[in-house]
């Protein structure tokens, strides 16, 4: 167990009882398979999705980028500054565009400033990858990418059917960590990205508080895929970096996959 997960637990114990979810970055797009080619809008978001709860400002991201067939494309200068509306407050967020042109996969990558959590007394920066489509044409989709943190999909990430399985690898600098513990989320509220709020969410947070998975010694996990829609994995403190302006810094890894029924 990651001394955050200790304090967070601590404190939910002692003072926090409507905490049943957790801290996620979102690079959200309302589609994942994407029909059409353009400038598809992208929504960067720091958020408790599950329960449509707390949103947290999110600075200026170090690193915005897409890879697409083992291609880099900076996609900073997209990013503009954007208040997103959440079901308890409002939040820094940004708007940008992804241009999606060619068949093949699109990895959109961000690399956020830390996050100061004043409840935990820590900083959080979470490393966040979500994977697009066009086409059908595989491409990009299974490569590592020797981020500090990253969880690898072994099922493509952007077709996973309801009722299957979803299978990661957690990852710190390309080697795997076995044990890590894995939070995992359902985006019940999808934002909408016309008006920069939330909408009401289509299911309520599982009792018992955030699932959770543990990484086996080779740095797997699998997870069952309940229901329709998009769903976040966060791979707690992983990366190398573990401090930052002289308190602790869990180095987070997120990657968010969309699942579909099948027709």
């Amino acid at each position: 167990m990651t001394l955050r997960t200790t304090i967070f637990a601590a404190g939910v114990a002692a003072a926090l009882p409507m905490a049943a979810s957790a801290h996620f970055l979102l690079n959200f797009t309302e589609q994942a398979v994407i029909e059409t080619p353009g400038e598809i809008p992208v929504k960067l978001i720091f958020w408790h999705p599950m329960d449509n709860g707390q949103v947290m400002d999110l600075a200026m991201p170090r690193e915005f980028y897409m890879i697409h067939n083992g291609e880099r494309t900076d996609l900073l200068d997209t990013l503009e500054p954007a208040v997103f509306q959440g079901a308890e407050n409002t939040g820094e967020a940004f708007r940008g565009s992804v241009p999606i042109r060619r068949s093949g996969d699109y990895v959109l990558v961000t690399v956020p400033e830390p996050y100061y959590e004043e409840s935990e007394d820590i900083y959080i920066q979470q490393i966040a990858r979500v994977f697009l489509n066009r086409n059908g044409l595989p491409t990009d989709w299974d490569g590592i990418m020797g981020l500090p943190a990253e969880i690898q999909p072994l099922n493509r990430p952007y077709n996973v059917l309801v009722g299957s399985t979803f299978t990661g690898r957690v990852l710190s600098n390309g080697e795997p960590v076995a044990g890590a513990e894995i939070e995992i989320e359902y985006m019940a509220s999808e934002p909408d990205i016309a008006v920069s709020a939330t909408t009401e969410p289509t299911v309520a947070a599982p009792a018992g508080g955030t699932l959770i998975a543990i990484s086996d010694a080779n740095g797997y996990f699998t997870f069952g895929i309940p229901t329709a829609g998009w769903w976040g994995f966060a791979a707690l403190g992983v990366g190398p970096e573990t401090g930052f302006d002289g308190r602790e810094l869990s180095q987070d890894a997120v990657i968010w996959i969309h699942a579909t029924e099948l027709e």
